[in-house]
């Protein structure tokens, strides 16, 4: 198992693209800090690049340093009860540390910390977020288990991480940038907001 961390974390810091089991499905990403491999991330996938993707981080003080703060409000009714889980919190985004493309644009970036000890342990040891779309074609079906995903998408990456996804069912998504918050994808978690 180590081993399978230790060249998913080489590869991404060599600017590599992994795909990997979270907790809800299969994912496909990238460093963050890599525009090359974001780059090439959105070019395998042919997502279009008005379309933002989320961030997968380790914890609370790393999704703390790739936006424009966290409310108390947020941290105490959003990430506390739902993280590390499949809840995804669309949040001001750092414009410096988060690129335009990532953003799909705009000003806020989707993020969460997955309950699944593969895909934490390496953003622990990358050290920054890893990118989380699904592993998927752009349109096509999200991926829940290792035979799901497409054969054509796996030859197109560096590394696929073996394991299993335990919930199997999308993140549900909040924006908290508005008020009052807003369900944008209604998913594992059901939050009462």
């Amino acid at each position: 198992m180590n081993n399978q961390i230790t060249q998913a974390v080489n590869i991404l810091n060599q600017g590599g693209i992994i795909i990997f089991p979270t907790d809800t499905a299969f994912g496909i990403g990238c460093r963050i800090d890599n525009e090359g491999a974001i780059k090439k991330l959105f070019k395998i996938r042919q997502r279009p690049q008005s379309q933002a993707v989320p961030l997968l981080v380790s914890d609370l003080g790393m999704a703390k340093a790739y936006t424009e703060g966290i409310s108390e409000d947020v941290i105490r009714k959003l990430i506390e009860p739902y993280w590390p889980g499949a809840l995804t919190i669309v949040l001001k985004a750092n414009k410096e540390k988060v690129s335009g493309l990532v953003r799909g644009g705009g000003e806020t970036v989707g993020i969460r910390v997955p309950n699944h000890p593969l895909i934490l342990e390496i953003i622990k040891k990358v050290g920054i977020p890893v990118l989380g779309p699904s592993a998927n074609f752009h349109g096509e079906n999200t991926p829940f288990t290792f035979e799901d995903l497409d054969p054509r998408l796996i030859s197109l990456v560096d590394n696929v991480v073996k394991g299993e996804c335990s919930v199997k069912q999308a993140s549900t998504v909040i924006d908290s940038t508005q008020t009052p918050w807003k369900t944008l994808r209604q998913g594992e978690v059901f939050v009462n907001i």
